[in-house]
């Protein structure tokens, strides 16, 4: 028959109540270990200096308990890196100055080993997957600027180009027609070609100077002679190339001018610009209208046309008013488009602007 386990009795000696509240006292901190992990951890150990061990020895194992979870939670989960490493070496002190690490049985020095070294490989775990995550998100939102930024140049080059080059096409085609006829027509055509061959070699320019600008060396963009992004301030020049395309435009501003943020002026310019163009190419004959409103809080942009003969519709066809509504979307505007009810087409935006 095997032997019969000796029964191991042990009798807690009395303790006092403000001891067990001074031990309470030091576990209490704990509770906002995670959200405030360094602040916690200072509040055990002063906590833990006011009874320096002069106190029953279960309570001086309440606290040593605690200041080891406490230490543990402040290098697992602060971001404060080289401030916690400076509070555990100065929570060390206290620990040799007075009694404050409790006496344990030969039994227990095992496990008072392996704990620690099982929470720091805990701790080191944790921080290779906090670590692994920050990576995984620094890489998608790196991908995802990469993708903003590529579909910001394509709606820019696309403004640029399609502008201008409806504008000489039409022109050419306007001075083949007159050239045996009237060559002071033709001439005057093949002028408003060459300005906007110009106007379209500005703009790429600028465009390209600043995909190609780096923070090293010297500055393709200031070589290459660019004029500042057009704004609403350029509207009459633009008006004066539509209407030498053949196409009546009438330009209206109400209210006081304001000065606008960059952005707001050239997505409001990109509006009108546009409307402008899409007139050209699908409405032979339309007259346009062009309004801007500074309103309180909004400026307010309106293209509309007549109707005329419509051109037969050509490739990436409506491609400009989904990159006008993404542009308009970064500064919280909105843009509306359609037939009007007596006929043409209207397109409205309207973008929101700080008061001065």
């Amino acid at each position: 028959m095997p032997h019969p386990v000796p029964a191991v009795e042990h009798v807690l000696p009395p303790a006092e109540h403000w001891e067990l509240v001074a031990a309470v006292l030091t576990a209490l901190p704990l509770v906002m270990r995670r959200r405030y992990p360094l602040a916690a951890y200072w509040a055990v150990m002063g906590a833990t200096l006011l009874h320096r061990g002069a106190v029953a020895a279960d309570a001086t194992t309440v606290a040593f308990a605690s200041g080891l979870i406490a230490a543990y939670s402040a290098a697992v989960y602060s971001p404060h890196r080289k401030a916690v490493a400076g509070s555990l070496l100065a929570g060390v002190v206290p620990y040799t100055l007075f009694p404050l690490v409790p006496e344990v049985d030969k039994g227990l020095v095992p496990v008072l080993v392996l704990l620690p070294v099982g929470l720091a490989a805990h701790g080191v775990h944790t921080w290779r997957q906090r670590t692994r995550t920050l990576q995984e998100e620094q890489r998608a939102a790196l991908r995802r600027a990469v993708d903003q930024e590529r579909s910001r140049i394509a709606r820019e080059l696309h403004d640029v180009v399609s502008h201008n080059v409806s504008m000489m096409t039409i022109q050419a085609g306007a001075a083949r027609r007159v050239l045996d006829t009237a060559p002071d027509q033709a001439r005057e055509a093949l002028l408003a070609v060459e300005a906007a061959g110009q106007s379209a070699m500005s703009e790429l320019r600028h465009v390209m100077g600043l995909l190609t600008m780096t923070s090293d060396g010297a500055d393709p963009a200031a070589e290459a002679d660019l004029a500042p992004q057009p704004g609403l301030d350029r509207l009459p020049e633009l008006a004066d190339r539509v209407r030498d395309s053949g196409v009546p435009v009438e330009l209206t501003v109400r209210g006081a001018p304001a000065e606008l943020p960059a952005g707001v002026d050239l997505a409001a310019y990109r509006v009108v610009q546009e409307a402008l163009t899409n007139t050209v190419k699908h409405a032979t004959g339309a007259g346009v209208s062009v309004v801007v409103e500074y309103a309180p809080g909004e400026l307010r942009v309106e293209v509309t046309d007549s109707g005329g003969r419509p051109r037969p519709a050509g490739p990436g066809d409506g491609r400009g008013l989904v990159g006008l509504r993404e542009r308009l979307a970064l500064y919280g505007g909105t843009l509306h488009t359609g037939p009007r009810p007596g006929g043409g087409f209207r397109v409205r935006a309207v973008i929101p602007v700080e008061g001065p």
